[in-house]
Order: C-alpha cells, then sequence, then structure tokens
C-alpha cells in the first residue's frame, strides 16, 4: 500500500543554530523552547547532530544537550541524529546514552553516522587515532551494541549494559545503508543535503533488509529542509539563511547563520550557485500549499515511513511557526 502523508511520522532535527548577534546559550534555550511546542504539535522525536568547530552551530557536546532537551519535555523521544562513531571510544558512548536512558527511560534515540562532522584537523584533535577514519565502522558498531547487551562481559557500560536502546544508522550514500539493512535496523537519510542519493540509497536498503529482534520490515526515515511560511515570498526570503549557511561551506568559510537578504544571487558566482541547487534539491521551500503539495510528492516517490525536518532558520519565532505548519499540513492531511 503506498504511503500518504496521513501515515507518516514527523521529527525535528536540530542544529542548534547560532544566530549572527547572539551566543550559544539563547540558542540552548531557543531549542528547549522549540521542543517543548513540538511536543505539543504531535513531533515524535527530537534529535540533535554532532558538529564541530562551527561557528554557527552549538550541538558539539550532543549527549549533553540530548539530556537537556529531553529535562525539559515529557514525552518526545530525544536523541542524536547522530552521534559520529570514529570520534568517540564506543563504551564512552555506551556510559552517556545508558545515563540518558537510565534518567529519561523509554525516550532516548541513538543514532549513530561515521563521518567526523567537521573538518579533517578537528577530526584529528578529537581523535586518540588519527587513523579511526570510518573503514571500521561496522567494528565500531557491533562493539557499542555489545555494551548494551545483557551479557557480563570484561568490561561493562553501567548504567547501559541490559538496556533497550533503540540504535540507528545515519547515511549520505550507500554505506550505511547497507550496514543498516544487513543488521536489520532503522535507517535515517541525509536528504538534506545529499539529495541525489536519496532514492538509491533506499533501494539498497529496502532490497538487502534482514529481519532482526529490533525490526521486521524495513523502516526508513529521511531528513529534509523544509522552510514554511505564510507565503511563497516569505519562505525563499527565510531559506537565504540556508543558502547562505551552505555557501560558508562551499567557500570553508564558516560564520554564525546570517540574517535573510533580499537577493541570494547577488552573493554567490554562477558556480557556487550551481552547487547550492545541487545540494539542495532536495529543500522544500514555500507557502502552506506548496510545502503540502511538495511533501505529498515527496512521500510517494519515496514511501519514508518518517521525515525528520531541518530548518535553519535566522529569526526565533519564523522558525517555531515554520514548524508549527509542517505539523498542522500532516496532521490535517
Amino acid at each position: 500500500m503506498n504511503k500518504t502523508l496521513q501515515d507518516i511520522a514527523y521529527s525535528i532535527l536540530d542544529l542548534v543554530p547560532i544566530a549572527e548577534g547572539s551566543d550559544a546559550g539563547t540558542s540552548f534555550k531557543r531549542s528547549a523552547d522549540l521542543a517543548q511546542h513540538a511536543e505539543n504539535w504531535g513531533y515524535k522525536r527530537y534529535w540533535l547532530a554532532e558538529h564541530h568547530n562551527k561557528p554557527g552551530i552549538a550541538s558539539s557536546a550532543t549527549s549533553i544537550l540530548i539530556g537537556h532537551i529531553a529535562a525539559n519535555t515529557s514525552t518526545i523521544r530525544v536523541g542524536s541524529g547522530g552521534i559520529m562513531l570514529p570520534n568517540h571510544a564506543p563504551l564512552v558512548v555506551a556510559e552517556q546514552f545508558g545515563t540518558l536512558e537510565t534518567l529519561f527511560p523509554g525516550r532516548i534515540d541513538l543514532g549513530l553516522g561515521r563521518a567526523p562532522g567537521t573538518d579533517q584537523l578537528t577530526a584529528n584533535a578529537l581523535r586518540r587515532s588519527v587513523n579511526s577514519d570510518g573503514r571500521d565502522f561496522p567494528e565500531q558498531v557491533a562493539e557499542l551494541r555489545a555494551y548494551f547487551s545483557p551479557e557480563n562481559m570484561r568490561v561493562n557500560a553501567i548504567p547501559g549494559r541490559g538496556l533497550q536502546m533503540p540504535i540507528w544508522l545515519l547515511g549520505s550514500s550507500g554505506f550505511s545503508a547497507g550496514l543498516a539493512a544487513q543488521l536489520g535496523l532503522p535507517f535515517a537519510f541525509a536528504n538534506h543535503f545529499s539529495p541525489e542519493n536519496t532514492l538509491p540509497a533506499l533501494a539498497l536498503y529496502r532490497n538487502n533488509f534482514k529481519p532482526s529482534a529490533i525490526l521486521q520490515e524495513p523502516y526508513v526515515m529521511i531528513g529534509t529542509n523544509i522552510i514554511a511560511a505564510e507565503t511563497d515570498e516569505e519562505a525563499q526570503k527565510r531559506s537565504t539563511s540556508l543558502l547562505q549557511h551552505h555557501l560558508g561551506l562551499i567557500r570553508n568559510e564558516q560564520v554564525p547563520l546570517q540574517p535573510p537578504v533580499e537577493d541570494i544571487d547577488a552573493l554567490c558566482n554562477p558556480y557556487e550557485k550551481q552547487i547550492l541547487q545541487q545540494k539542495l534539491a532536495g529543500s522544500i521551500i514555500g507557502s502552506r500549499e506548496t510545502v503540502k503539495a511538495k511533501l505529498e510528492k515527496f512521500v510517494e516517490e519515496t514511501q519514508t515511513d518518517e521525515i525528520i525536518i531541518n530548518s535553519q532558520i535566522f529569526d526565533h519565532q519564523a522558525r517555531l511557526q515554520s514548524y508549527e505548519i509542517v505539523a498542522d499540513i500532516i496532521q490535517n492531511a
């Protein structure tokens, strides 16, 4: 049976943006406020992403922020989208998330990625070994999962051992899709910055999925940029903050999240514009009617079970409004 908007769950991916002229402390308060609203609007989960050495993103200490969001909410699931496993010893991750699950039982998700979430110099500073480049990701996942088993090992994660910790694999290509299929785990795909790989990765995951004690059938969540407003024009203007963020990534000139501009084309050359169009081709930007139509088409094409929405919007009230519009669209589909 083909899925429609009525069939999908909807969630939030928060990079905890630091806006120009603001600071990390304000970003943390805004994230807690957004999570509280999201809980009331029916969002299923609130995930935070691990990034490092980025002036516009305050989510580097991801597990601590998960605790902050969980403590300021009561029912919404809270988790990582994701923890970049090559940056950490699996035992430390198991202890941190075992602690979170013990503090907030039944509400914590552990999403795992294999990219560094930063530049190579910072990745080297984070890791005990410069050889941790993601190639041993399957072995790291296996070690981490073992710490949550009830088996008493020579080294145990306490708290952690014996906990039913939901583990997801995240990806922007086929590697994690194949591994998630092999292990019978849920899979989250980063369509919000890798749209060209979305359908191939989903096909790889679904076609190779092996049922497990965790999951009997494939379960897909897709990360998507959505910026909604009362009019198409206002949404397009708000989206220029997201475009400037990605323009900074292209130029390796990273700054706090910038305010919207009237003409984004005036800020980039044709080559940069082409890259932006490719990177953000999967983004959904517009009025209530435009977003609804594009979301319906997106669900029809991907048959996703869940969407997780990233909205890099400069103004906090505008960001709240965008998420509220999307929730209303899905609830009343």
